[in-house]
């Protein structure tokens, strides 16, 4: 995932944090077995105040699983990922972009490395 940065370490943390209180929220605390955003070490080109930007995009991932040696993705309703892209786009500074993690284990593995 490449080095840690006091930046990409921060805008975890708060990416995380939301995603935490959305899923709190929605009643899926303690449902999904596994689920966390991450902050790969590459940049994505998009666009805030009329001009080009280059910052980090944010991936979450949730999985369900009862062996953990394979997993399902965990079907989220639209309208709460919308609720959690906005709300990581607008506080947490340094992303532009929220992408999901909808590979299964098999082929992907739960945890990114």
């Amino acid at each position: 995932m490449g080095a840690i940065t006091r930046d990409r370490l921060e805008a975890v943390r708060e990416s995380d944090a939301i995603l935490r209180e959305e899923f709190q929220n929605a009643g899926l605390e303690g449902k999904v077995w596994q689920y966390f955003t991450l902050i790969p070490d590459y940049r994505s080109v998009g666009v805030k105040n009329n001009a080009r930007c280059f910052e980090y995009p944010v991936i979450i991932r949730a999985v369900n699983t009862v062996d953990a040696m394979t997993a399902t993705i965990e079907h989220l309703d639209w309208k709460l990922l919308d609720k959690i892209t906005a709300r990581i786009l607008n506080e947490v500074d340094g992303v532009n972009r929220v992408c999901y993690d909808l590979s299964p284990k098999p082929t992907g593995t739960i945890e990114w490395e």
